[in-house]
């Protein structure tokens, strides 16, 4: 059937416009401010900055275990990353990243509850690729590797944690509070979705649950409950209640109610004698866990609660005696063999909200002994440095290396600009 000229025009630049639209955030177009600007802000938040405007989405630390991973970009790293970036006032970079979490969020091959991954692969997922076409939809691609001819995927990146996606609930907040109205829009939608995809995971008997485990067609509901999931969630719904007040004060009660049941569960992981949070709970989601006694459950409830945590002095100093190494901080208590970089980071957060310029200025000289040229830093001071538990799906040690870390040069920067992400 013969057209005539203007529906073949309005056809093509249809499918122009559409193709602009799925390339996203293009690294070609002028950035301000670029990296290079952000750098003299926070050098950290420069590095950060590079990586988004050199990948157009995602990034990803450059290597894990003496391996080259470059495609391996964790959700918790990428969240931590857009909320220093937001700080340092990098919009472009907050949006390309916060368009990369609702990409990917949309457009899952299995499931369309609002979860997301634990991790993706670096890049713009819009692109082609960063995406695939799976049962005729565009779905975004997880990374993994080919192996003996096959394409093989990780027990862990395939899977969904709580406390992951809290950190992307809270990053699309603070992404939609520098946003145009009708991106704004976009990224509360997102951070709705998934708040209501975490509110599943409560447990009636305190409490928010680890998530979802295994491949796609076998996932299961984990039942452990973890002390650090659960403060994030505390803020994590905190912020997306006060983010939507406005126009929906039903739902906003309905997360402020679940952020006091986080809160109450982590205030029952507190142990008044030592000034400690445990980790939280075993397996079966009641017993007590107190074989690892982590630095993060105690040194992000001082960020999270600040001044209403009556014992932030002694959970200090519990820290200070039980998880020191040299100048910084490991993991947990105990090996104590080596220093942990975020932290340490989050450690020099802790002493600037309690007024310790002096020690918060010997943990960023600390910090300062870690940076590469570009501005990064490692996971840890040295290889091996362990955490006490197993890489969840197998029988590996859970260690921490002296390799490119985007989550621990995330937390630096938030520490050179001196911001609580839990209080902005």
């Amino acid at each position: 059937m013969k057209r005539n000229n203007k529906p073949i025009k309005a056809g093509f630049c249809f499918c122009l416009v559409w193709v602009m639209v799925l390339a996203g955030c293009s690294p070609k177009m002028e950035i301000k401010p670029n990296a290079g600007e952000i750098s003299n802000i926070s050098v950290a938040a420069g590095f950060l900055a590079a990586q988004v405007e050199s990948s157009g989405g995602f990034i990803a630390s450059a290597n894990e275990n003496g391996q080259k991973v470059s495609d391996y970009a964790y959700l918790y790293d990428n969240a931590v990353a857009l909320m220093a970036l937001a700080e340092a006032g990098a919009d472009w970079h907050v949006q390309c990243l916060a368009d990369s979490l609702v990409f990917a969020q949309e457009h899952d091959r299995a499931f369309q509850d609002g979860r997301m991954r634990n991790a993706y692969t670096s890049g713009n997922p819009k692109s082609d690729s960063g995406r695939s076409i799976t049962g005729g939809r565009i779905t975004i691609r997880l990374p993994g590797f080919w192996e003996k001819g096959r394409w093989q995927e990780d027990y862990y990146m395939v899977s969904t944690s709580t406390g992951n996606m809290a950190w992307a609930i809270l990053a699309l907040c603070t992404a939609a509070e520098r946003a145009p109205v009708e991106k704004k829009n976009i990224y509360l939608s997102a951070a709705v979705r998934a708040a209501d995809f975490t509110l599943s995971l409560k447990d009636d008997n305190g409490g928010f649950s680890g998530g979802y485990e295994g491949w796609d067609d076998q996932q299961i509901k984990v039942r452990h409950k973890s002390t650090e999931h659960n403060i994030d969630l505390m803020c994590a719904f905190r912020a997306i209640a006060g983010a939507i007040a406005g126009e929906q004060p039903d739902k906003a009660e309905e997360y402020e109610q679940a952020s006091d049941w986080a809160k109450q569960f982590v205030m029952s992981m507190y142990d008044p004698q030592y000034h400690c949070f445990y980790t939280g709970t075993e397996a079966d989601g009641n017993t007590l866990s107190q074989g690892v006694l982590p630095l993060d459950t105690n040194s992000l409830m001082i960020l999270a609660l600040n001044e209403e945590l009556s014992d932030r002095e002694e959970i200090i100093a519990f820290i200070e005696e039980n998880m020191t190494v040299g100048a910084g901080f490991d993991f947990s208590a105990g090996d104590l063999d080596g220093v942990w970089n975020e932290g340490t980071a989050q450690m020099a957060l802790c002493y600037y909200l309690l007024g310790n310029t002096a020690k918060y200025d010997l943990m960023i000289k600390y910090l300062k002994t870690q940076l590469s040229p570009d501005g990064s830093i490692p996971a840890a001071d040295r290889d091996g440095v362990s955490t006490g538990f197993m890489v969840s799906g197998s029988e590996t040690l859970w260690e921490y290396h002296n390799t490119q870390s985007v989550g621990a040069t995330a937390w630096l920067a938030l520490a050179q600009m001196k911001v609580n992400p839990f209080k902005r």
